[in-house]
């Protein structure tokens, strides 16, 4: 992994604390917290082998913790006894069907989850910096587009909701009890470890490797705000190394995004002529309880934080369509 904008001066010894590190963009996440020299600790509820985190050796360098964020004994725990400076909460059930087939379990991971954290936080004097993922799904469906910070959130299917409301508590924490909390929204994430086949960049260079039709489940109109996970990555980091610089952050939160509009059926034709392929799409037309037209403004982020994606969409799918050649060369 190339060693971009890592600021090791910040990182160097830090003790951090991440949940979600096994997660898609948790564990690139991890890696580049390693590589700047933190001192991370991770929390770890299920064991997953496929995890980037775990695959690359990368989990071996870290402190881990079992345990759920619904436990805020254990978060408690593990911020007092590791002197946790630093939290970045990324812990979530981020599948939208899954969210609406298992909307209680989807609201206790993501809201009770985060309050867990934040109260946590709030009760662990050495915390001073806590960055907490939301996601572009938090603000609803919305006729003004871009989404820019100032957009209600107004989530109204379960995954939509219970982004829009953890999101809202994070917020509560800042402005309440002063706690040093700041938020992200990003778009739909990408990269290499996905393991979530329904997802569409993931199924759709699967299916491509495999000599088989990419399945678009929608009729390929939705526009989503599509966001590569080392970008993602870098973006938590850069959040915390500001927030740490200007406390006068805490409470807000940040866009992230290429600020490009790209439909189902323009990112399945990308990755087609990337991977050289002459399959067309198999457009099934059976999707409900989804937003229809979603992308973000960055703009308070590139003002605010002198922020910029790393990587153009195009180069990111490179990397992304490589990273899934390799794995599933060895797994297939």
């Amino acid at each position: 992994m190339e060693n971009l904008g890592l600021n090791r001066a910040f990182w160097l010894d830090r003790p951090t604390f991440v949940t979600g590190g096994t997660g898609l963009v948790g564990s690139w996440l991890v890696r580049r917290l390693v590589e700047a020299g933190a001192d991370v600790v991770c929390l770890v509820r299920d064991w997953v082998p496929q995890s980037e985190l775990v695959r690359t050796g990368t989990l071996e360098n870290v402190k881990v913790v079992r345990g759920d964020i619904r436990d805020r004994d254990v978060l408690e725990r593990v911020l007092g006894e590791f002197e946790i400076d630093t939290v970045l909460h990324l812990a979530a059930q981020t599948i939208v069907t899954i969210a609406n087939r298992n909307p209680v379990s989807t609201f206790e991971s993501n809201i009770a989850g985060t309050w867990n954290v934040l109260e946590a936080c709030r009760r662990s004097p050495k915390v001073r910096q806590i960055v907490m993922a939301s996601s572009d799904k938090a603000y609803g469906d919305q006729d003004q587009l871009p989404y820019d910070e100032k957009t209600p959130l107004q989530g109204q299917h379960p995954y939509d909701v219970s982004k829009s409301c953890a999101d809202l508590i994070a917020n509560t924490y800042a402005v309440s009890y002063d706690l040093p909390v700041v938020i992200t929204r990003c778009g739909n994430f990408y990269g290499g470890g996905d393991l979530n086949w329904n997802r569409i960049i993931p199924g759709t260079i699967r299916s491509i490797l495999r000599g088989q039709a990419p399945v678009i489940r929608s009729d390929g109109q939705y526009i989503r705000d599509y966001f590569y996970v080392e970008d993602g990555a870098a973006a938590y980091m850069l959040l915390a190394e500001q927030l740490a610089a200007r406390p006068g952050l805490k409470g807000e939160a940040f866009n992230f995004s290429n600020e490009i509009q790209v439909t189902v059926s323009q990112i399945v034709g990308d990755i087609l002529d990337l991977m050289n392929s002459s399959l067309k799409p198999d457009i099934r037309n059976e999707v409900s309880n989804e937003i229809r037209h979603q992308y973000l403004s960055a703009e308070k982020a590139r003002q605010m934080l002198g922020w910029k994606p790393l990587y153009s969409l195009n180069e990111a799918l490179g990397k992304t369509i490589v990273w899934y050649r390799n794995f599933l060369s060895n797994t297939d």
